[in-house]
């Protein structure tokens, strides 16, 4: 495949003035080509009016010629289809592997062990995605939590209520094949091209459905409302894992059980397994008008059909800290993401239309081990009593209810909800109240430090009623399970630490690719059980 970049054409401009002027590029004549298609369009919005910038993906008739347009051009290069080949090799397993958890980490594990024929055991301690999705509704409709059904736990982990964005800063060839599994089970065709490919929290929940279900197909046990109490060992190496319903015999399992495993943390903890803080960061949701942000990044062709709904990142370092905009979710709404009872946290989330009047963003600050004297208990502790006190902050107006303030009052330090064009969209209720005093002052000054540099670098941050809903505490795992080049746990060989919760990965891509490589590092030590 011929891959011709940094096409820029004007927004009255479509796919096929692309195609041409690649053709022209390479002086191929329209018989030679057997197809000229997208493989990336961003928009440039620098400098003035934006434009759209295409990389275009030329295939010929007679394949064997493309090698000869290398070099025809400083924008022009061969682009060959990986191919992912997962050797089998060692020992047979004498049990099936076992995964623990169905989030995107767990998931692709799952589904690359059951390709390669290993029949994999996979524990969830949450619900299948429908039974989840009732659980979910049920809470922002009445403040009853389900503890093992929420936003974090269940069918498809955290990422099931996001805006399912693909978005990674790794070049890891194993993006592609999370790719690929994703276009299989009915993943919008744009995620293969889009600078910023999203699938968005409505159709993501089909395509889980649909990647367990052929795990399943394959051979693989999925085990629901069934968590991992317990590790099991013999002669120092893993041979069980423990749940409510007894043991699983085991010599092999993949640990992804997502950011906010807790009680697993803990029991991980008490079998004096390595651990070791990881960074994360604390914050609240900053709310706008979707319009504002459009307007803030296209000026005068904000609104032009042409172009994609509008998205932001901003970073402004702070002393030693940075305070950063995450998971922004055009169109989109804050979700109340809390797992455990007494505790608020929110989130963001987006469909895949984006149509939604808000984007919210999260805009947190980051800390590390340093402040919790490398304790990790101490960085889990932490986050619970910041959601804790959200809670106590909302509950006077109704369970789980959510303190928020405007972006002007929060720069102040006035605690009020100034209520202007932007409505907040969190389920449960927002009320009135001082963010700042919610978090250790130092980190309050940061974040308001931050806000004031967002202000000049986008006209959006500077309209002072902007919603701050509060708090974003979850942002990625506050603990790392440390682990091997071979990827086992180093206090614990057959423990494989995989994805966001074991401190591997941030984001639902990042989490699948760690996935695959945890499979396939696990396939090259061992075979299938001989009952496989």
């Amino acid at each position: 495949m011929i891959l011709v970049r940094n096409i820029r054409l004007p927004l009255s401009c479509g796919e096929q003035e692309a195609g041409a002027r690649a053709l022209k590029l390479l002086h191929l004549a329209p018989g030679r080509v057997a197809h000229c298609g997208v493989a990336k369009l961003s928009v440039d919005a620098r400098r003035g009016a934006p434009v759209l910038v295409y990389t275009m993906a030329v295939t010929l008739k007679d394949e064997g010629e493309e090698s000869a347009f290398a070099g025809a051009s400083p924008y022009v290069c061969i682009s060959h289809k990986p191919v992912f080949r997962f050797p089998k090799a060692g020992t047979p397993l004498e049990h099936p592997p076992v995964v623990c958890g169905l989030g995107p980490a767990g998931l692709f594990a799952a589904l690359l062990l059951a390709r390669s024929g290993y029949r994999p055991v996979v524990l969830e301690r949450g619900p299948a995605l429908e039974d989840r999705v009732r659980a979910v509704e049920h809470f922002e409709k009445t403040g009853e939590l389900d503890p093992n059904a929420n936003l974090q736990f269940g069918e498809g982990g955290a990422g099931t209520f996001s805006d399912g964005k693909l978005t990674t800063r790794v070049g890891d060839p194993l993006c592609a094949f999370v790719t690929e599994a994703l276009l299989e089970h009915g993943a919008p065709k744009d995620i293969a091209w889009r600078q910023k490919p999203h699938v968005g929290t409505d159709l993501l929940r089909g395509v889980i459905t649909s990647v367990r279900q052929e795990i399943e197909r394959l051979g693989g046990t999925v085990r629901f409302n069934t968590p991992l109490t317990g590790l099991r060992t013999r002669n120092g190496r893993l041979c069980a894992a423990a749940t409510p319903q007894g043991e699983i015999p085991c010599e092999a399992l993949i640990l992804a059980v997502g950011h906010s495993a807790r009680d697993t943390f803990a029991m991980l903890h008490g079998l004096e397994l390595p651990m070791e803080c990881k960074p994360f960061s604390v914050g609240m949701r900053a709310e706008h008008l979707q319009t504002e942000i459009e307007k803030s990044l296209y000026h005068a062709a904000a609104g032009h059909p042409a172009l994609p709904h509008g998205e932001y990142q901003l970073s402004q370092h702070v002393g030693q800290r940075c305070v950063y905009t995450f998971c922004m979710c055009p169109g989109g709404r804050v979700m109340a993401a809390a797992s455990e009872e007494g505790g608020v946290v929110t989130n963001g989330m987006s469909y895949h239309a984006r149509s939604g009047p808000n984007a919210n963003a999260a805009v947190v600050v980051s800390v590390d081990g340093r402040d919790f004297g490398n304790d990790p208990a101490r960085a889990v502790r932490f986050q619970q009593e910041l959601e804790r006190a959200a809670y106590r902050a909302g509950a006077p107006a109704a369970p789980y209810a959510a303190p928020a303030e405007t972006v002007g009052s929060f720069l102040e330090g006035r605690g009020t909800l100034e209520l202007g064009a932007v409505q907040p969209t969190y389920p449960r209720g927002v009320v009135p109240y001082d963010l700042g005093s919610l978090l250790p002052a130092e980190l309050a000054e940061t974040l308001r430090t931050g806000l004031r540099a967002f202000g000049r670098k986008m006209a959006a941050y500077r309209a002072p009623d902007a919603v701050l809903t509060g708090l974003e505490t979850r942002t990625s795992s506050p603990v790392r399970l440390l682990r091997g080049e071979d990827l086992e746990c180093l206090g614990m060989p057959g423990l494989y630490p995989c994805g966001e919760g074991a401190g591997y990965a941030g984001g639902i891509m990042t989490a699948a690719v760690d996935g695959v490589r945890c499979a396939a590092q696990l396939m090259s030590g061992h075979m299938p059980s001989p009952g496989c």
